[in-house]
C-alpha cells in the first residue's frame, strides 16, 4: 500500500492520477498534522464570527445574488443543508470512477490548507471516501465554472451528508448505507461548511489533471506510431536531423526530433532505399517534429496551469485566521483552466489530423508502393479503406470539439455571476478529443503494422520490431477482408495501456 500524507501544497498530477485510479487497499491518503492544525484554527475563526453576529458572506448570509440577506444564527445549520440540496442540479451521465475520485482528491487538497474554515471532521470523512472506495455519483453536466463547480461538487457534498448516491463495492447504493458500512456517520454541516465543499475549481481541475497524464503518454506514443508509418511507406528520417531543429529551437520540436531519431535507429528498411527517389516526403512525415512538437507545447502549458491550481486555494470567502479576516474574492473562477484545456484539445486534435494524413499515404498505392488499402487482391478485398474513413470521421469530429468553450460566457444568478469560464465543458470536450486520438492511433497502428508485412524480410528498428510483435499478439496480419472493428477495439485497448511505451522504453530508455 502506498501512503500519501497531503499538506494541501505537496500534491502532484502523477500522484493525483495514481490515487484516482487505485483500487481499494492500494493507497492510503491522510492529512498532515500541520494542515489539520490550520483547519482547526480557521474553523475557530468562523465560529467566533458567528458569535459576534457580524454579517460575513458565506458564513451568516445568503449566497450569490442573496448575499445581502443576513441569516439568524439559529438557521445557519439549515442554511448549509439548503445550499447543498438546492445546488444538486446536475444532469447527464455520471463522471467515471477515476474522474469522481480525482474530484474528491482535488477538493480535499484545497480545503486542508486551512483557508476555508470548514469543519475538519467533514474532510476526514472525505478522506475516508477516498480510502474505502466510496465514490459519489456526480452528473457530468451543470457547471458553468462560476463560483466554482457548484452543481457537481454539491453531489459530492450530498453524499457526505448521507443523502446522495454512491458507487460502493461495485453497486450504486445510498450514501448513508455506504458510510455506515465503513463504521462512520454522515457529516453534520455547520456555518460555511456547505459552501466550502462546493465553491471551487475541483471538477475542471480533476478533468485537466487526468487529461495531462493521458496526453503525456499519447504524445510519446504518437512519435512511436509515426515512425512505424515512416518505415511502412519507406520514407526518410533526414528531416529529423537534430541540426534542423537546433535552427528553430522550439522545445517540443527538439524533443520530438530526438525521440524520432532514437526510435527509428537501426531500421533496415530506412537504409534499403535511396533518399532521392521521392525527393521529399509529404508534410505529414517530414514535419512530424514541427507538428508533434507544437502539440507538446500545448500540453506543457496545461500541465503548468494544473500543477499550480492543484495546490491552490479556490474557495470563497477565504479565512485568514492569523488576523481574523474573512475576505471575499474570485479564486473559484476557472478561466486559466478553461483556456488551457481548450488549448490542449487543439493540440491533441492536431495529433489526429496529421496521423490521418499519414494513413491516407498508406492507402494510396501511387505514393506508398504498397497494395491499395493494404490488402492483396484489391477490388475483391476492400482492405482498410473504411478503417481510414472512420479515422477521417474522428479527426473531423475533433475539429468541432475544438471550438473553445472558454470564449463563451452566460450570466447567471441575476447577473451577479456575470462572467463564467465554462471550464467543465472545456474539460469534458478535451476528454472526448483524447478518446478520438486513442482510436486514431489504434487505426494508424493497424495500418502501418500491416504495411510492414509487405516489406518482409526487411526489418524496422529493434524498438519498432518490439511494437510490431506486440501488435501481432492482439491482431493477426490481414490476408483478406474480415470484420475489422474488433481489431480496432483490440488495438484501442492496447493504446490505452502502457504496454507499447513500456516495450520501446525498455530498449531505448525514457523518451522525452
Amino acid at each position: 500500500m502506498k501512503n500519501y500524507v497531503l499538506t494541501g501544497t505537496n500534491l502532484t498530477i502523477d500522484e493525483l492520477t495514481h490515487i484516482a485510479r487505485a483500487k481499494v487497499g492500494e493507497v492510503q491518503v491522510s492529512i498532515a498534522p500541520a494542515s489539520m492544525e490550520r483547519m482547526i484554527k480557521a474553523r475557530q475563526t468562523v465560529l467566533d464570527i458567528v458569535k459576534k453576529g457580524k454579517a460575513v458572506y458565506g458564513i451568516n448570509t445568503g449566497f450569490g445574488a442573496l448575499a445581502s440577506m443576513q441569516i439568524p444564527n439559529e438557521d445557519l445549520e439549515q442554511l448549509q443543508y439548503n445550499l447543498i440540496r438546492s445546488h444538486c442540479t446536475g444532469v447527464g451521465a455520471p463522471f467515471s470512477r477515476d474522474v469522481s475520485r480525482a474530484i474528491m482528491i482535488a477538493r480535499a487538497n484545497c480545503l486542508i490548507q486551512g483557508f476555508s474554515g470548514v469543519t475538519p471532521s467533514i474532510i476526514e470523512l472525505l478522506f475516508d471516501f477516498i480510502n474505502y472506495g466510496i465514490t459519489p455519483v456526480i452528473p457530468e453536466k451543470g457547471s458553468v465554472g462560476a463560483s466554482g463547480d457548484l452543481a457537481p461538487l454539491s453531489h459530492v457534498a450530498l453524499a457526505l451528508i448521507g443523502e446522495g448516491e454512491v458507487e460502493y463495492q461495485g453497486k450504486i447504493v445510498r450514501a448513508d448505507f455506504a458510510i455506515h458500512q465503513i463504521k462512520k456517520t454522515p457529516a453534520k454541516l455547520g456555518p460555511k461548511d456547505g459552501l466550502a465543499l462546493i465553491n471551487g475549481t475541483s471538477v475542471m481541475l480533476a478533468l485537466g489533471s487526468l487529461a495531462v497524464t493521458e496526453c503525456t503518454r499519447l504524445m510519446k506514443l504518437a512519435d512511436i506510431v509515426s515512425c512505424l508509418t515512416l518505415d511502412a511507406v519507406r520514407g526518410t528520417a533526414s528531416a529529423f536531423d537534430i541540426r534542423i531543429a537546433q535552427l528553430k529551437p522550439q522545445p517540443g520540436q527538439l524533443a520530438v526530433s530526438e525521440n524520432l531519431l532514437k526510435i527509428i535507429n537501426g531500421s533496415e528498411i530506412i537504409n534499403s532505399h535511396p533518399e532521392d527517389g521521392k525527393v521529399q516526403d509529404p508534410y505529414s512525415l517530414r514535419c512530424i517534429p514541427q507538428v508533434h512538437g507544437a502539440c507538446r507545447q500545448t500540453l506543457k502549458h496545461t500541465e503548468e496551469v494544473m500543477n499550480i491550481e492543484l495546490n491552490s486555494v479556490t474557495d470563497n470567502p477565504l479565512v485568514f485566521f492569523e488576523t481574523g479576516d474573512v475576505i471575499s474574492g474570485g479564486n473559484f473562477h476557472g478561466e486559466a483552466l478553461a483556456l488551457s484545456m481548450d488549448y490542449l484539445a487543439m493540440g491533441m486534435s492536431e495529433i489526429c489530423n496529421i496521423a490521418e494524413r499519414r494513413v491516407e499515404k498508406m492507402m494510396n498505392p501511387h505514393f506508398s508502393d504498397l497494395p491499395a488499402f493494404l490488402v492483396k487482391d484489391s477490388g475483391l478485398n476492400s482492405g482498410l479503406m473504411i478503417a481510414h474513413v472512420t479515422m477521417a470521421a474522428l479527426a473531423s469530429e475533433n475539429k468541432y470539439l475544438c471550438h473553445p468553450a472558454s470564449v463563451d460566457s452566460i450570466p447567471t444568478s441575476t447577473d451577479k455571476e456575470d462572467h463564467v469560464s465554462m471550464g467543465v465543458t472545456s474539460g469534458r470536450k478535451l476528454h472526448e478529443v483524447i478518446k478520438n486520438v486513442q482510436h486514431c492511433l489504434a487505426i494508424e497502428l493497424l495500418c502501418n503494422t500491416q504495411g510492414l508485412e509487405f516489406l518482409r524480410p526487411l526489418k524496422t528498428s529493434p524498438a519498432l520490431e518490439k511494437v510490431h510483435a506486440l501488435v501481432r499478439k492482439h491482431v493477426a496480419p490481414i490476408d483478406q477482408d474480415r470484420i475489422f472493428y474488433k481489431d480496432m477495439e483490440n488495438l484501442a485497448r492496447l493504446v490505452e495501456s502502457n504496454e507499447i511505451l513500456h516495450e520501446v522504453e525498455s530498449i531505448l530508455g525514457e523518451l522525452l
